[in-house]
């Protein structure tokens, strides 16, 4: 291909990637996932899916093209369809066996702008890896009825509490940027071990680690800021209330782990354990409490609490 059609096809990727008119339907709650196509040398569409997402396997991709399930913005595609760079290729996320996830969400708040939603453990906010429908965001779907519902922030499966979702696609942005610009007070509480001369405020360098999913600290300007304060104490344990001034992955529990306090029941922190099986029996005690926020697009304040409750177990 010459440079300038090069060229030309990855520029309008970002702008396909954003264009929400005229997307297939919503099914069973899950939304079409979509992937842009490169320039690249494939000659069918088949082809290139094959080799971008080579888990699913050949066989797989047959099948879903004969249902008529994959399509591009000119409709529904035949596996022999040629392959075009620049070219939005819609499909269903599928995965099998899927492992119900105990615990059941409960909706707060809800208007013509906000859901609010109180999120049990182990249950991831959006579709990822082998979750699809034992998911927050596909759950609250089929709950209300919202096809377009997106949430505005994410917090990590293993925790609990609060989720803020977006109703309306053109109120999306105003409502992310309130996370993206710390407008957003966010309290949590932990329980993890009690110890005494605790710093009222932890700061520290967090990077991503050697090791999958940790985040390490490391010499250099501080890019993690956390407020935390006993709330109670029971024995060698204590509740503590976190405040996350900054908003990096893990902050609350790599500076927990830092401080030698690492929150209870963590999977991640100090030390990476197994995450194929979950212990239902030993959730993460770190909870989502509490956002208060100026609303992004009616001005008024806004303040919600989970009704989640951390207990310390014997």
């Amino acid at each position: 291909m010459a440079v300038g059609a090069r060229i030309a096809a990855e520029s309008g990727l970002r702008k396909l990637l954003t264009r929400q008119e005229d997307l297939p339907p919503v099914v069973g709650g899950v939304g079409p996932s979509q992937v842009v196509t490169p320039v690249g040398p494939w000659n069918t569409l088949l082809e290139f899916l094959v080799n971008r997402f080579p888990a699913v396997g050949e066989a797989e991709w047959r099948a879903r093209f004969e249902r008529g399930e994959i399509r591009t913005d000119e409709g529904i595609q035949q596996e022999q369809a040629r392959f075009r760079p620049a070219c939005r290729i819609f499909y269903y996320r599928k995965v099998r066996e899927e492992v119900p996830i105990p615990g059941l969400e409960e909706v707060l708040y809800q208007d013509e702008h906000l859901v609010v939603a109180d999120k049990p453990p182990f249950l991831p906010v959006v579709p990822s890896g082998r979750y699809v429908q034992e998911t927050l965001l596909v759950r609250l779907k089929r709950k209300l009825g919202i096809d377009d519902l997106s949430p505005a922030h994410r917090i990590d499966r293993d925790t609990q509490g609060l989720v803020l979702f977006v109703v309306r696609p053109s109120e999306r942005g105003a409502y992310q940027a309130l996370f993206r610009d710390r407008r957003v007070e966010k309290t949590y509480e932990a329980i993890a071990p009690w110890r005494d001369g605790l710093p009222e405020v932890y700061e520290s360098r967090l990077v991503e680690g050697d090791a999958h999913m940790q985040m390490m600290e490391v010499a250099g300007a501080p890019n993690a800021v956390t407020d935390l304060r006993l709330l109670e104490r029971l024995g060698d344990r204590g509740r503590y209330q976190l405040r996350p001034k900054t908003g990096q992955k893990h902050q609350l529990r790599a500076h927990m782990a830092a401080l030698g306090i690492p929150i209870e029941h963590d999977r991640i922190y100090p030390v990476l354990g197994p995450l194929t099986d979950d212990d239902l029996d030993r959730p993460l005690q770190l909870l989502s409490k509490e956002l208060v926020f100026e609303d992004a697009v009616t001005g008024e304040p806004r303040r919600f609490e989970s009704r989640r409750v951390l207990r310390f177990f014997t």
